[in-house]
């Protein structure tokens, strides 16, 4: 099942499966069986992070499924995140190490700066005072000089940012060594990121979708906050395929040519989203569903957006 899934290539010319398991949000006694599920269904693209809190039980059920033979550790591509308590240079290569030990692995196949703001530094991942985030001076492009040394050291193949904005990709690029070669940013309809995909295009940078079924269970949700998968437009386009909502949501993602990551810890749901590779959405209803846009964002943090790296006040 797993040679169904088509692979971007990176600039680097490294490769990626299109469709991978996200698992944020997935509880530490949820996410071993859905990442064992996940590599006996076909997928072979795992995105984790730090911040998680649940890489050990991650890199537990990528264990057992290598013990048992189903995959080889290059058959699988798996990617962390630097969390935002780790900006500041001489720590980025020490994280880096313990989310490796989290996961039982030797190397990452990508590795990316979570978010461009950096938190004060210290044990605390979510570090406040009064309620307050606690912020550091630290610059990611200062961070991105010690990612770069974490691929010169084989500790990861690839690297690339996530919720970065075109004008921090471009500060970025103008010091760059190595370029990063993916920006993982939320996409879905509701926010379809046409124009930072089209920059990111334009410097050889791919977009990787998360939210791509629009987050329902994000943690700050609100009863009456629209949710995508409800709208009865894509259930029109949904029953016109003979498809689910989330499936249709998928395709549209993997025919703009975004990576795709949806979460899921439901063995059921974790199939049913990876059978999207038997139809195609025509031309007319990609851009119907283009029309949905209405720049919902829904993992705003707008708690913080007085950070001086905050990335949504600005278009794209």
């Amino acid at each position: 099942m797993s040679n169904k899934v088509p692979k971007v290539k990176f600039n680097n010319g490294l490769e990626v499966p299109i469709l991978g398991l996200g698992t944020w949000k997935s509880k530490p006694g949820e996410v071993t069986q859905a990442v064992k599920d996940a590599i006996d269904v076909g997928y072979r693209h795992i995105d984790c992070a730090l911040v998680y809190g649940n890489e050990p039980e991650v890199g537990q059920a990528i264990k057992t499924k290598i013990d048992e033979g189903v995959v080889k550790r290059d058959d699988l591509f798996i990617t962390s995140k630097l969390w935002n308590t780790f900006h500041k240079p001489e720590l980025v290569i020490p994280a880096l190490k313990q989310s490796l030990s989290n996961l039982g692995l030797e190397y990452l196949d990508l590795y990316l700066i979570h978010w461009p703001m950096a938190y004060k530094e210290g044990d605390d991942l979510f570090p406040e005072k009064d309620g307050k985030t606690l912020y550091s001076d630290a610059d990611y492009v200062d961070t991105w000089k010690e990612m770069e040394k974490a691929v010169k050291m084989g500790l990861t193949k690839s690297i690339g940012v996530s919720n970065f904005n075109s004008a921090q990709i471009q500060r970025i690029l103008d010091v760059a060594e190595i370029k990063p070669v993916t920006n993982q940013v939320e996409c879905h309809p509701y926010l379809n990121q046409k124009q930072l995909m089209d920059f990111c295009k334009s410097k050889d940078i791919t977009i990787t979708a998360y939210s791509p079924l629009g987050s329902p269970d994000r943690p700050w949700a609100k009863p009456d906050d629209p949710q995508l998968m409800d709208d009865p437009k894509l259930k029109q386009v949904a029953e016109k395929y003979g498809k689910t909502p989330a499936q249709i949501l998928l395709k549209y993602q993997i025919q703009r040519g975004n990576i795709t990551i949806p979460k899921s810890v439901t063995k059921s749901r974790i199939e049913q989203n990876f059978k999207v590779f038997d139809f195609e959405l025509s031309g007319e209803d990609m851009s119907y569903i283009d029309t949905f846009d209405c720049n919902g964002r829904v993992c705003h943090l707008n708690w913080i957006k007085d950070h001086k790296d905050y990335p949504f006040l600005i278009a794209y």
